[in-house]
């Protein structure tokens, strides 16, 4: 075999591979600007069609299959950058913590898969004056290149840029470029990510012809006085031979406010005054543009203006104290795999700025360098991470073993070098990671130092340093206490210790898998109380499910386990805030509300008098407008806009609203208060909302009086069933279930079963903490049980009916005793109040209420609640007090695991109908939650896949709800909050319902 096996050896980490450099494209003039590579001539993108051979075992290739007169006319064709495992080739395959053969460092399986890409490339253009280099971006896991046959260099470190000088092997006319890929090296015990196992070439390739005598570094550092007014730039070059160069920095109008020409040998530092600089932030990202001239050689940097501090154990920028409002973000293309185009990225930046976020965190690896400078453009802070996870050591038993190992030093170190170095000149980089639960050891503290001495301008940070996982004592390096998914109660004891001086990030909190998080709100409210905390990012930006589309074309996304892997870990990969295509959940939504610029307090409703506050961090509240209505039961009847609202940032002022209510009314009137974008920008139109509040004004609600009816209630016994008539109606109540059987409009029948009350939801993923508990108390097989139905009371205008009965499970005491009365109008209506004892011995319920099956074809709903989307007890931000028109489809929210979906919390009234508008109404004035849908309770418990689910072919399924437990995002973070379990031993609730033919 021609390979030397150098993959199992954490000693050579590369061969021939150029020292890491800070990342640039050399272009001839300004155009560089423009960072459309294209327009280079020293750039050529190698992407595109390569001849690729699969190997099963690298043991299987032979000399020959490297060499130059290889004929590979009938080898595969595969696209470059891409993942095998979207192409067909390896195996798909999901995991989260554990790795995916044994622990046994630096050993990786003996059957290795391997590929060889092969390209035949014309260049005709050799000088002695270039020199010419081939940069791999992405390559998961290690490969040897080849040129021409000969070997030309070894590197590993998947998701960092591997460059190679080239030159001696190339010929004027045909190359031959051969790059042999392994699926498997020791680096891959660092490479432990929550991701699918991708492999192959899957970043960019490219040429790059360079001046012999060039410059071949640069580290740029605008540095800032404490006062903000005067900015020092900071350049070093490292030159190879002698250049001469002329750097030049421009404003953002073009205009020249430094320059510097000099003779560069070695490295040499130099330095640009700016007076008064226009500065850099998330919000206002203005940039300078440097330039770098050397013979025919321009390179382009963006210069930001930033100053990152630490001050009083407060995270500030430009002197201020910032809240990052972030997102974890991972590469993964529904697609692609690994691949992402650049238009891709731009997307999930444009989305992300769009529902107020300012940070992204690089999890768990440096992401395309194309994406940080559209961070650099668009304006987000990025936490940007080295390619370093270990996770599956503490499966292992040990999670900081590779860590304490220090013959794997120089990689642990080599993954920091080539982050800094490639990254350092990206402004929106304001912290360096050491990577992700890797466990902590001497070689992070190497890593931590070396970043430090290298770059003191950021700061640095490692989550697994914290004191709860017991690794080394020494956190000296870091600038912040980092926490994961830690608890409400932790998080405030920590804000309020003042032994602990160093500010908190949540580098990972509120799971958002499935429906959910319910508790971003929360965790919001103690950030901004306590100065010490300086924000952090939800888990995760979007599901990470691969695309498959069946015979119909119908898409379905598959996750851990569907493509036959052993190892797997099912469904955790989706975890996102968006749907693989980047269909915004109702999780985003809330996390838009949450992340919001402004708060709106009502100081006194009677006089108008509303207090804003300003939480943009930089900007002024005049570059926005203010646009307040107010609503009788859904219908607007007062609105204008506040144009010029002159509101410095974090100030808050007081306005008033000049809006006229009545005194009272039978109606609700609410005040909705909402900021508004003047101008449109890139990633929203003039009119988007940022972000609202609603109130509920002061009116005193007088309640409509209740009409009897005009025709006496008639009632016939036959055998166990009460039929009770009215004028146009005919209700049927069993007494021996004590349940009704029929409800009927005009012989319009409103019910396809019998109702019954329920404590079971379909399981949502943040339900794990407390699923098996609940199946140990049968809560999934919970059946109505009757002891005594009969009637109480009977007149010509009433009748009452009292039900006494449980909900249990077999071999289980009771969940639930409860007594049920209703009563039946002379006008139609059905009004229950229940009041029910729960058993002390079993854990909080997930919902009470009642399960209505209605006809199929009720697929019309209307209701006066929150909306327009789902919403409950903890997960209420986004949605605001209206009047909707839906339909039972619009009420569903597809999760790719099948899950409750769709409650809408805070209900007055609600009415389920057919289009025509028959159907029944259900309303309270002590407000409920519900939802309508079109699968059974069963169909969504047992079901894996949304495209799986079978719709009820003879029902609508309407539940009426006391409540239903929040959702928490227990997933992976804390338990579900007290407040927001639905675990009171007493409840007490009514509500009622009656057949309508609605008026359209």
């Amino acid at each position: 075999m021609t390979l030397e096996k150098v993959w199992e050896n954490p000693q050579i980490l590369q061969i021939n591979r150029e020292k890491p450099r800070a990342y640039y494209i050399p272009y001839h003039d300004e155009r560089a600007k423009s960072r459309n590579r294209h327009l280079s001539d020293h750039f050529r993108l190698l992407n595109g069609e390569w001849k690729f051979s699969y190997f099963s075992n690298v043991n299987d290739i032979k000399d020959e299959h490297v060499s130059n007169g290889i004929d590979v006319s009938d080898w595969d064709r595969l696209l470059v950058p891409s993942c095998w495992q979207t192409n067909g080739y390896d195996q798909m395959q999901y995991v989260n913590v554990r790795y995916p053969f044994p622990f046994d460092p630096p050993h990786v399986p003996n059957e290795n898969p391997a590929g060889i890409y092969v390209k035949d490339i014309q260049i005709s253009d050799l000088s002695e004056s270039k020199e010419q280099f081939i940069v791999f971006e992405g390559v998961s896991a290690c490969f040897y290149l080849y040129v021409n046959g000969t070997f030309a260099g070894y590197s590993q470190g998947s998701r960092m840029p591997a460059e190679f000088n080239i030159t001696p092997y190339l010929k004027d006319g045909s190359n031959r470029l051969t790059a042999v890929v392994l699926k498997w090296c020791d680096g891959s015990y660092l490479e432990d990510q929550d991701m699918w196992r991708y492999t192959g070439i899957f970043r960019d390739v490219y040429l790059l012809s360079r001046d012999v005598s060039r410059i071949q570094d640069v580290f740029n550092r605008a540095v800032l006085s404490e006062d903000l007014t005067q900015g020092e730039l900071q350049i070093d070059l490292t030159a190879k031979g002698r250049c001469h160069t002329e750097v030049l920095l421009k404003d953002e109008r073009g205009e020249t406010v430094g320059h510097i020409a000099r003779e560069i040998k070695g490295t040499e530092s130099l330095s640009m005054t700016v007076d008064s600089p226009a500065l850099w932030n998330a919000e206002n990202p203005v940039l300078y543009d440097l330039y770098v001239k050397s013979g025919e050689e321009v390179l382009h940097f963006h210069i930001g203006f930033r100053r990152i501090t630490v001050e009083d154990g407060v995270f500030k920028i430009n002197n201020e104290a910032v809240k990052l409002k972030g997102v974890n973000r991972h590469d993964s293309h529904p697609k692609l795999g690994h691949t992402i185009p650049l238009n891709h990225m731009k997307k999930d930046l444009l989305l992300m700025k769009k529902h107020n976020m300012n940070t992204v965190r690089a999890s768990h690896y440096p992401n395309d360098p194309r994406f940080l400078t559209l961070c650099d453009q668009l304006g987000f802070y990025v936490i940007d991470e080295a390619d370093l996870e270990c996770h599956g050591a503490g499966e292992a038993g040990d999670i900081h073993w590779l860590s304490k190992q220090e013959d794997w030093q120089a990689a642990f170190l080599d993954r920091m070098e080539r982050l800094v170095e490639r990254d350092k000149n990206n402004p929106s980089v304001i912290i360096w990671s050491l990577g992700n639960e890797a466990g902590y050891g001497i070689n992070h503290i190497k890593m931590a130092e070396w970043a430090k001495k290298r770059d003191a301008t950021r700061l640095t940070h490692y989550e697994s340093a914290a004191e709860g996982y017991k690794g080394h004592e020494n956190t000296e390096a870091l600038d912040m206490e980092s926490r994961m998914y830690p608890t409400l109660q932790y998080v405030e004891e920590y804000a309020k210790n003042e032994s602990k001086t160093k500010p908190m990030f949540l580098c990972e909190y509120s799971h958002a898998m499935g429906n959910g998080p319910g508790d971003a709100a929360d965790y919001w409210e103690l950030i901004y109380k306590y100065p010490k905390l300086m924000g952090g990012c939800i888990w995760e930006w979007n599901d990470h499910g691969i695309s498959r589309t069946d015979d119909r074309g119908n898409v379905s996304y598959a996750y851990g386990g569907d493509f036959g892997e052993t190892i797997h870990d099912g469904n955790f990969c989706i975890d996102g805030l968006v749907k693989p295509d980047r269909t915004p959940s109702t999780g985003l939504k809330e996390i838009k509300a949450v992340y919001k610029p402004v708060r709106f307090k009502m100081k006194s409703a009677e006089e108008g008098l509303v207090e804003v506050t300003n939480l943009f961090d930089f900007t002024n509240l005049s570059d926005y407008e203010i646009q307040w209505m107010v609503e009788r039961d859904g219908e607007v009847v007062q609105q204008n806009v506040i144009y010029d609202l002159d509101l410095h940032p974090k100030a808050s002022k007081v306005i008033q609203i000049p809006y006229d209510v009545p005194e009272a009314s039978v109606s609700s009137y609410y005040l909705t208060v909402s900021l508004l974008q003047k101008k449109t920008a890139p990633w929203a139109e003039k009119g988007h909302e940022l972000g609202f509040e609603q109130f509920l004004l002061p009116v005193i609600r007088q309640v409509p009086e209740k009409r009897p009816g005009k025709h006496p209630l008639k009632t016939e016994k036959n055998g166990n069933s009460l039929v009770i008539s009215g004028l146009d109606f005919t209700y049927v109540f069993n007494l021996e279930s004590g349940q009704f059987e029929k409800v009927s409009l005009n012989d319009y029948e409103c019910l396809a079963g019998i109702p019954s009350f329920t404590a079971w939801r379909a399981p949502i993923d943040n339900d794990a903490p407390i699923l098996q508990e609940w199946k140990k108390h049968g809560f999934d097989k919970l059946n109505m049980h009757t002891y005594k139905a009969e009637v109480v009371q009977e007149d010509e205008s009433l009748i009452e009916l009292q039900v006494h009965f449980s909900l249990s499970a077999f071999s289980r005491f009771p969940v639930v005793k409860g007594t049920a009365n209703w009563k039946v109008h002379s006008s139609g209506a059905i009004a229950v109040t229940c009041q029910a004892d729960v058993n002390g011995a079993v854990p909080y319920l997930p919902r009470f209420g009642l399960e209505i099956p209605m006809p199929k074809g009720n697929d019309e709903v209307e209701y006066f609640g929150n909306g327009p989307h789902e919403s409950y007890m903890d997960m209420k931000s986004s949605v605001r007090k209206g009047r909707y028109l839906t339909t039972v489809q619009g009420m569903h929210e597809q999760y790719i695991y099948p899950q409750e979906n769709g409650s809408r919390y805070g209900t007055d009234w609600a009415i389920v109908s057919n289009e025509l508008g028959m159907g029944m109404k259900f309303s309270s004035n002590e407000g409920f939650s519900f939802n309508v849908s079109r699968y059974a309770l069963a169909e969504l418990t047992a079901t894996s896949h949304d495209h799986q689910l079978q719709e009820d072919n003879s029902r609508t399924w309407v539940y009426i709800d006391y409540k239903m437990s929040g959702v928490g995002s227990g997933a992976c973070g804390p338990a579900l909050a007290e407040n927001y379990q639905l675990n009171e031993k007493s409840i007490s609730f009514s509500f009622e319902m009656e057949p309508v033919f609605k008026e359209h």
